[in-house]
């Protein structure tokens, strides 16, 4: 594991008897007949780098919204420390930085002069600008080019501009939505190890991502799923309930052969046309292996990952959804 996981992770555990950054109490939220957020609960400490996970329409981005107070809820409140985002007005919403998915800077000004704009309308002095301005530029490696316009700058020069605005007022709370789509793998990567330093410096962190090693990254995750949270904790603690259950199968016709493991298996994925991996459920390794040898496939043990955790949470969820549908 990374020396920046290390460093930020002592600083949540320094952290666990503080006044908490955010929180989040039984946020409802509708669409005329669409439920996108579901009586969602969260917390976030300082120091914490916190996970929304889902794919598109799991809530996550709706979620967000509301922490900000962009929304307003239809039931529940999110408080930033300890005030309503609702009713605390400038001052709280001056405690967090928000980075949307969107392209939100002026492209036609410069990476100086989108800065300076965010620092005016911070409120910043041209001293308190410049020191923050500098120090921005300098982690962020964007010092050579403050007059380059942002619409001429690459996918991760533009998050890294976006994200160097948003920490301007050196805010409580960072809230991410998706923060490197559309980034190339280096440039992912080094977004993520900005966000973990800015973490180890007892900054709260709230990310939403679809993507699993991102969700990885984060200390704790909440697996979003038709607006509720399906399963929270630690991504290592959640994966490794999977460690014992987890099997790669070889065989001629994996499509084919995934229907007949159905009874089986609490979660079932195809990585090829001939390999299968499967969350088998406890107790049933042995019909597993009967099955196995039945399809004239090869069965091997196979490292849980998060993204398995990821697959039986929604799996479990829309077969419960069936089940009640059906009654």
């Amino acid at each position: 594991m990374s020396a920046w996981f290390h460093r930020s992770r002592a600083s949540v555990d320094r952290a666990q008897d503080s006044d908490l950054l955010l929180s989040v109490q039984g946020l409802v939220k509708r669409f005329g007949s669409v439920q996108a957020v579901d009586g969602f609960d969260l917390e976030v400490r300082p120091g914490e780098i916190y996970g929304l996970v889902g794919p598109d329409g799991a809530g996550k981005t709706t979620t967000l919204r509301l922490v900000l107070g962009l929304m307003k809820p239809d039931a529940g409140r999110c408080l930033v420390l300890g005030r309503d985002v609702q009713t605390g007005g400038a001052s709280v919403r001056s405690q967090m930085g928000y980075l949307s998915q969107a392209y939100a800077l002026y492209g036609d000004l410069s990476v100086e002069e989108n800065l300076s704009f965010f620092g005016q309308l911070f409120g910043l002095s041209r001293h308190e600008y410049r020191k923050r301005r500098d120090r921005l530029l300098a982690i962020t490696d964007l010092a050579e080019f403050t007059r380059r316009p942002a619409g001429a700058l690459s996918g991760g020069m533009y998050k890294k501009l976006a994200l160097a605005c948003a920490l301007l007022h050196e805010p409580k709370l960072l809230v991410l939505d998706e923060p490197t789509n559309g980034v190339d793998p280096v440039s992912r990567l080094q977004l993520w190890e900005l966000v973990a330093e800015f973490a180890a410096q007892s900054m709260g962190v709230l990310v939403s991502t679809p993507l699993m090693e991102e969700a990885a990254r984060c200390h704790r995750v909440s697996v979003m799923h038709r607006g509720r949270s399906l399963v929270e904790g630690r991504p290592q603690d959640l994966v490794a309930d999977l460690a014992e259950h987890t099997f790669r199968l070889h065989l001629a016709d994996s499509p084919r052969a995934a229907e007949k493991l159905d009874s089986v298996v609490m979660a079932l994925s195809v990585e090829s046309r001939t390999s299968l991996r499967v969350v088998v459920r406890p107790g049933e390794e042995h019909r597993l292996r009967a099955l196995a040898a039945e399809l004239g496939a090869r069965m091997e043990p196979a490292a849980a990952s998060f993204e398995d955790r990821f697959i039986l949470s929604v799996v479990q969820a829309e077969r419960d959804a069936g089940e009640r549908g059906g009654k």
